[in-house]
C-alpha cells in the first residue's frame, strides 16, 4: 500500500554481489506463519504481559561472569 518504504537492493547487489535470501512474498509468508505459530507470544504482548524487554540476552550480571 505504501511503496515509499520499499528497499531497493540493486546497489548492494551490483557492488557487493549480495542478494536477499527472501523475496517480499516469501518473507511476508514466513512472518505471518511465525505469528500463527507463536500465538502465545502475541497474546502476552496484546494483554500487557510483555514489558518490551529484550528476550534471550541474559542479564548484565551474567555477561560479567
Amino acid at each position: 500500500h505504501d511503496r515509499r518504504y520499499a528497499i531497493d537492493a540493486s546497489k548492494i547487489q551490483r557492488e557487493l554481489g549480495w542478494k536477499p535470501k527472501e523475496t517480499f512474498e516469501t518473507g511476508l509468508k514466513k512472518t505471518v506463519q511465525w505469528y500463527l505459530d507463536n500465538q502465545w507470544w502475541v497474546k502476552e504482548v496484546t494483554h500487557g504481559k510483555y514489558g518490551l524487554e529484550r528476550l534471550g540476552l541474559g542479564t548484565s550480571r551474567e555477561a560479567e561472569k
